[in-house]
C-alpha cells in the first residue's frame, strides 16, 4: 500500500484506449466497500462513458476540469445530505478509494473538485452537473473523478520529498 500511495499521482493526459467493463466495475465496488460514518453510505456514483457527456461535464467550471474530455471515464460522486452531516468526508473518502483501485489497476486519475466551485456565467458547478445528468435536487456534488489510461509520466515519490516536519507525536 505505501508503495502504491508513493506512484500514484494526479493523470490529466489519458491515451484514447476505452477502460475495460471489468476494471470500471472494479472501481465502482471499491467505492462500495469505503468506510462512511455509522455506516450510512449517503453517497452514490455516476459512472460516464459517453464522449459526449464527458465534454459536456469538463465545461462545468472555467478551468481546472477541461481535461475530463480526454478522459474515457469520469465518475461523478454525490451524496445525500439527509443521510448523514458528514457527507462530504464520506464521499471523500469514496473519492480516494476510487482513485488508489483505478491505480492499483494500471490507470490514472485525477479529482475535480465540484462543490463550491462556479462555471461561466457565474453558474455553481453542481448546478450544471445535476442538470446535465438528471440528479434529483435532494443529492449534492462533491466532485467528479477523471480516469484512463495514462498518457504521461510523472515520477514516484520518494522519502525526501515527504514533509516529515509535519508528523507530531503525543502532542503539537
Amino acid at each position: 500500500m505505501y508503495d502504491l500511495l508513493k506512484s500514484r499521482r494526479s493523470i490529466r493526459k489519458f491515451q484514447e484506449k476505452e477502460v475495460e467493463k471489468e476494471k470500471i466495475d472494479t472501481i465502482l465496488k471499491s467505492a462500495l466497500l469505503s468506510p462512511s460514518s455509522r455506516s450510512r453510505r449517503p453517497w452514490e456514483f455516476i459512472a460516464v462513458t459517453d464522449k459526449e457527456l464527458l465534454k459536456k461535464l469538463s465545461k462545468c467550471r472555467e478551468h481546472s476540469s477541461s481535461f475530463l474530455t480526454g478522459a474515457p471515464l469520469g465518475i461523478v460522486v454525490i451524496a445525500d445530505p439527509e443521510v448523514c452531516d458528514v457527507w462530504i468526508e464520506d464521499a471523500s473518502i469514496a473519492s480516494i478509494i476510487m482513485q488508489l483501485a483505478a491505480h492499483s489497476l494500471g490507470l490514472g486519475s485525477c479529482w475535480i473538485q465540484v462543490r463550491d466551485r462556479v462555471g461561466a456565467n457565474n453558474v455553481k458547478a453542481e448546478d450544471y452537473i445535476k442538470e446535465t445528468l438528471g440528479i434529483p435536487a435532494k443529492y449534492a456534488v462533491l466532485c467528479m473523478v477523471a480516469i484512463g489510461y495514462p498518457d504521461e509520466q510523472k515520477r514516484a515519490y520518494t522519502e525526501d520529498d515527504l514533509l516529515l516536519n509535519k508528523l507530531h507525536y503525543n502532542g503539537f
